[in-house]
């Protein structure tokens, strides 16, 4: 068992709630991320409620155990340290069932979170729309559902039956479920509503019709940061995990004169608990229904690769990447990197944009070194419009105006006479609108 004083200063007041990190390190299963990054991670999550971490450690087991996950003499050995620095929280980062958080507890004699509850409570918090508290409460309930039986004896009282001779009634644990049935009925009941109007919205921008990008990403990629370069926003990004939760749409301006819509999800992380998932689908559908799905990186972490294989696989259960869908790497923090490591990086870039990969662009959401290059290149992937020519009289400034409004000019010379000619790229419907508003203008394809 190796351990780790924390990073930041410890406030020992009583009313802070104190904590103890573990992360458990099964014999036998698989994992691509180093023990001390996923601790480092499960940190992070705890700070972001706000918690005083006094020690974080890694526990080593043998084998699970089904009681209470850890051996006997861990239990022991874990509970001095749970006393000895006075934690009322003990955080595993770890799945736990009902019965382990239980019985944990009782050994510790302090609150125990492991990391699904974790994540719902960061989430509960950070929840801001309507949409997101209401899915947030949903995946919350359904957690809770099997943990009813944390809630010790009063679950096995019976309610009496009705009328003189009645049965023995249903318990209080039967009860308890019966209403949490009843909640998630209703709260489901109530998202698909606000599914409905989310799909109402989503036609309307299709129909405008603007393409639209999507960014996702580990969770403290970045992804807040580039939506705030390239949209000119004020969405908060913080060096902390989960501090974007809700989904933002803003237009973009992209080269040419090209707006798009530009969404910025809620970060990824290992182990993402499958009743979030489902409960986020909604807004997860901001990313299936996207033209272009970004995918944003830190290449100054030394776990960047199974960040992102953690990133794909969401993807995967998302189904993202057909249908059409491309595909962006976003290789950010290049400005963390040395010169050698970030020429290099850069090279790589260029060569999968040149050969036909998956397309990456390296840069920095920090310091804006890369992004126009970004730029170019979603242009490039959603502007499918084929060029026009357009000449115009001396006369014709409104649709001169027009075209400048509606449509993205390329380039514009003037005629001997006074008139312009344009470049210019239109959709199919401003390209009717154009040609039924200003009949005596002349259009040729290039």
């Amino acid at each position: 068992m190796s351990a780790r004083p924390p990073d930041r200063g410890v406030d020992w007041r009583p009313e802070v709630q104190t904590a103890l990190v573990i992360h458990p390190v099964r014999a036998g299963r698989p994992n691509l991320r180093a023990p001390e990054a996923r601790l480092e991670e499960a940190v992070g999550l705890a700070e972001a409620l706000d918690l005083q971490v006094r020690l974080a450690l890694v526990a080593h087991l043998r084998a699970a155990t089904p009681a209470t996950l850890f051996g006997k003499g861990k239990t022991a050995e874990l509970g001095d340290l749970v006393r000895e620095h006075e934690a009322n929280v003990v955080v595993v980062d770890d799945a736990l069932t009902p019965v382990q958080q239980r019985n944990l507890e009782k050994a510790w004699g302090a609150k125990v979170l492991d990391r699904t509850g974790m994540i719902l409570e960061i989430f509960a918090r950070r929840a801001r729309t309507r949409e997101g508290r209401l899915q947030v409460e949903l995946a919350r309930l359904a957690y809770e559902r099997s943990r009813l039986v944390r809630t010790w004896t009063h679950l096995e009282r019976q309610r009496g039956g009705f009328g003189v001779m009645g049965g023995p009634g249903e318990t209080q644990i039967e009860t308890d479920r019966r209403l949490l049935a009843d909640k998630i009925g209703r709260l489901k009941r109530e998202l698909d509503e606000v599914r409905r109007t989310r799909t109402l919205q989503r036609s309307a921008r299709q129909r405008a019709p603007y393409p639209a990008i999507a960014l996702v990403g580990y969770t403290n990629a970045g992804k807040s940061t580039l939506f705030n370069r390239l949209t000119e926003s004020a969405v908060e990004a913080r060096d902390m995990l989960f501090a974007t939760l809700d989904p933002t749409l803003r237009t973009v301006r992209l080269p040419g004169g090209r707006d798009a819509i530009l969404s910025d999800t809620v970060g990824f992380v290992s182990d993402l608990p499958h009743e979030l998932v489902d409960a986020f689908r909604a807004t997860l559908e901001e990313v299936q229904q996207a033209d272009v799905i970004l995918h944003v990186r830190d290449l100054s972490s030394p776990e960047t690769e199974a960040e992102a294989a953690d990133v794909d696989a969401v993807l995967k259960q998302l189904d993202a990447g057909q249908d059409g869908q491309v595909l962006v790497e976003v290789w950010n923090k290049i400005d963390r990197l040395d010169g050698e490591a970030r020429e290099a990086l850069e090279a790589r870039a260029r060569r999968a944009r040149e050969t036909g990969e998956r397309p990456a662009v390296a840069l920095s959401a920090a310091t804006g070194e890369g992004t126009g290059v970004l730029r170019d290149l979603l242009a490039a992937l959603v502007d499918t419009d084929a060029p026009l020519e357009a000449e115009l009289d001396a006369g014709q400034g409104e649709a001169l105006a027009w075209l400048y409004r509606h449509g993205r000019v390329l380039d514009r010379q003037e005629t001997p006479d006074g008139g312009q000619r344009l470049e210019v790229r239109l959709d199919p419907q401003a390209l009717g609108r154009f040609t039924r508003l200003y009949p005596e203008a002349r259009l040729a394809a290039r």
